[in-house]
Formats: structure tokens, sequence, C-alpha cells
């Protein structure tokens, strides 16, 4: 790898970082956030969410403008956005112009990621270096989103919550500032047709499913915004699986989703991806809410768990040497399922420890799931359809971390009202709500597990016959 591609790759996984940093450094700052704002609880959730709904929502649209227009040019524009944003909602003065600009954040992320990754695939040919490449990505980006909470914690209770944002805007123009000079201009060379009805289909299904999922946190999956709104969405990603088999320039090759390594290694990712983060999310609802830990002290647990990540991710590339990508992927994934089952031992009083430990050693899997996968779900896919291949790996990643939190999270909202409802104490009624979502995440993983090892066994099956 030459000096200059190394710096390329430093300056796109600097951008993914931020993105995976903006997914996360609110969560454990949100308390103060709302006092400071005059947001009340039930609406704290939109910090989040109006972040989640464009920078998932437009993710394969602006992935495909890239490809027509130019995937240095947007990827310029989206970080000129993001930067902005964040200088919006560092300095907001209302509850409307902070959530103004964490939607525009989201918009700038949904840029910056799909063309940053191709960007990379463009840079580095296949092979070894482009799984490199792909295994540091894909590290960078669970990091920063563990690397958030840490942060958060620690800079909203020495500096205000503000300085989180601030953060991302010094960021961002940082990245700003080197891209031009390192990034080379790259299109499909074939200049494809946006495939219109492709993208609204996908984009209002994923808008719909993402704002579903998050009002169900809030207001339980009977309301009927959640029932029309979830409804909507699974008849438009329904509608757009449709559209995509009948298109001549779809936005997701179809075909491509035949190939078993494909589809079990983007089905691993989008599971590890979607159910770490919850993990994540939950643990820090579960340190400040019922353990009473501050911001900071819930930092701190967390940024064990970042130690260990930058390790796992150092060792896999080795891992995978030795046992290969698919069995380093079922052995990440029952990783991350098992020891995300331990945490349903946290108690009321005590369990700090046990979250310590449980939440690390899943992540260690976690890491080892995300490399193995982005290489399970790459291989034996010609040249020409690389970029497809990594369109997907992307995708599945951004998707994951998106809809994962709204699920589970109104899972356990749920469960905690009807536990409130019956009589239990507010920490009692959390907790059970937590260990719930906790409990049915692990099943998720292990499941997924199962399934993918049966499918991609087949796939080594069909090849040797």
């Amino acid at each position: 790898m030459t000096p200059r591609a190394k710096l390329i790759l430093l300056l796109l996984c600097a951008a993914q970082f931020i993105t995976a940093l903006d997914f996360s450094i609110l969560n454990v700052a949100l308390p103060v956030l709302g006092k400071d704002l005059g947001m009340d609880q039930a609406d704290l959730q939109w910090a989040v969410t109006a972040f989640a709904l464009p920078s998932g929502g437009f993710l394969l649209l602006f992935g495909r403008i890239a490809d027509l227009f130019g995937r240095r040019k947007l990827f310029l524009v989206g970080l000129a956005l993001f930067t902005a944003a964040s200088v919006l909602a560092a300095l907001a003065w209302s509850p409307a112009a902070f959530l103004a600009g964490r939607a525009v954040q989201g918009l700038g992320a949904a840029i910056i990621v799909p063309t940053g990754m191709s960007l990379l695939t463009t840079t580095f040919a296949e092979g070894p270096q482009r799984e490199r490449a792909l295994g540091i990505s894909g590290t960078v980006l669970s990091m920063g989103f563990t690397i958030g909470m840490v942060l958060g914690g620690v800079m909203t209770d020495g500096l205000g919550w503000r300085s989180t944002m601030g953060l991302l805007s010094v960021a961002g123009v940082a990245v700003l500032a080197a891209a031009p000079a390192l990034l080379t201009e790259s299109r499909h060379p074939e200049r494809p047709r946006i495939d219109v009805p492709g993208a609204v289909t996908v984009t209002g299904g994923l808008l719909s499913l993402i704002y579903a999922l998050s009002t169900a946190a809030e207001q339980g999956f009977g309301h009927p915004d959640v029932i029309v709104t979830l409804v909507v969405g699974l008849a438009l990603l329904v509608a757009f699986v449709v559209v995509e088999s009948r298109a001549d320039q779809p936005l997701v090759s179809l075909p491509m989703l035949r190939r078993r390594t494909v589809a079990w290694g983007n089905l691993a990712g989008l599971t590890t991806f979607s159910m770490m983060s919850t993990v994540i999310f939950l643990l820090t609802l579960y340190l400040q809410e019922v353990l009473r830990l501050s911001a900071f002290q819930t930092g701190l647990v967390f940024g064990v768990q970042g130690v260990v990540s930058a390790f796992a991710g150092v060792v896999a590339p080795k891992v995978i040497g030795r046992l290969g990508a698919r069995r380093t992927l079922l052995i990440g994934l029952l990783l991350q399922a098992g020891f995300t089952a331990t945490l349903l031992g946290l108690g009321t009083d005590t369990g700090m420890w046990l979250a310590l430990v449980g939440v690390t050693f899943a992540s260690l899997g976690h890491l080892w799931a995300i490399i193995s996968y982005g290489v399970t779900a790459t291989s034996g896919v010609p040249d020409a359809e690389q970029g497809l291949a990594t369109g997907l790996v992307t995708s599945s990643q951004q998707v994951g971390i998106t809809i994962g939190i709204p699920l589970l999270s109104a899972v356990a909202s749920a469960h905690i009202a009807a536990l409130r409802a019956d009589g239990s104490g507010f920490a009692a009624a959390t907790l059970g709500g937590i260990k719930l979502s906790l409990g049915l995440d692990a099943a998720l993983v292990a499941v997924v597990a199962v399934l993918v090892a049966a499918g991609l066994r087949t796939a080594r099956g069909t090849r040797r016959g």
C-alpha cells in the first residue's frame, strides 16, 4: 500500500468514523440536553430519530446519484452539509433548531457513507489490499459507535452536551479541508440512469419503517400512527423488490443476492450491526437509569469495551487467515450472542462489572463478525460486480445501525409500561424491559448464526458439486 493510498484510507475512515460517532455521542447526554433545551422526556428519542431517518432512508439513493454525478463531488457536498449541520446543532437555541441540525446531519451522513465506500473500493483493487481496507473501515465504523458513548459521557460531564456537536464540527472541517487534495473524481463509466421508482419505494419504505419503530418506542405498537406507517413501510419495501426485479439498471442487484455468500454474508452483517448497537444503547439506559451512574462513569465502562474492540480489530485478519472468513464469522456471531445472553444476569443494585465484561467480549465477537462478513459477502464476485457487492455491504452496516435500536427499544418501552401498570417500581420495571430486549437480541443473533452456518455450508457444497 503506497503512502498516498494510506492517506486516502485514513481520510475515508475518518469520515466514516465521525458519522458513526454521531449515532451514539448524544445517547448518554440526552437527559442533560433535554433539560437545557426544554424538551420533554417523551421527545428525547427524536434527538436520535431525527438523525436516523435521513441517514438510513436516503442511503441507496445517494449511492446511485454519486455514480451518476461523481463520487468525489458528492462526498464533499455530504461533508459540507454534515459539518454545517453540526455547527447548527451545537448552537441550537430551541428544540426545533436542534432537531433540524440533527436531520441535516443525517442527510450528510447518507451521502458520506456510500460515496466514501465507493471511493474506497475504486482506490483499492480487489484482493488482499481491498479486504484489508474493508476490514479497517468496518472496524472504524463499529468503534466510532462505541467511542461515541465514551466521549459523550466525558464531554457532557466536563464541557456540556454542546461540546459533542462542537467536536463533530471541528472533525468535519478537518476532513473537508484534506479531502480535495487527496481524492480524485470517480463515477460509473456508463453513467447509469437513476432508478426513480426504485429510489422512491426504498426511500419511502425505509423512512416509514424507521419512523414506525421509533414512534413505537414512545407510543407502543398499537398506536394508529405506528400501525399505518409500519404497513406502508413494509408495502413499499415489497414494491421495491418487485420494481428492482424488472428494472434495467436497479439500485440493488437482486441476481447478486442469489449468490449465497453475498446473501448470507449480508444477513450476518445486518444482524451483527443492528444487535450490537442495540446492546450498547440498552446498557447505557441500564447504567444511567437503573444503577444511576453519571454520564462520565458510563463512558468509562464503554471505554474498556473500546480498547478490547481495537485489539479485536487488529487480530481479526490473523484469525481469518488461520480459520477462514466463514468460520471466523460464525465464531464471532456466537460469541456476540453468548456474551449478550450473560447480561440477563443484571440486577437493580449490582451489575456494573457484569455489564462491562458482557459487552466487552460481545464486542470482540462483533468485531470478528464485521471484518469476516465483509470478506465473505464480496468473495467469488466478478470484478465487474465488486461495486455492487461492496454497496450491499455498506447498506447492511448503515441500515443495521439504523433499525436495531428503535426496534428493540420499542419492545423494552412497551414491557416497561406494562410492568409499571402492574405496580412494579421504576428500577425494576426498567430492568425488566431491558432484559427482555437483551434476551431477544441474543436469541436473534444465535438464530442467524445457525442459519448462516447452514447457508454457507450449502454454498460450499454446491460449488464442489
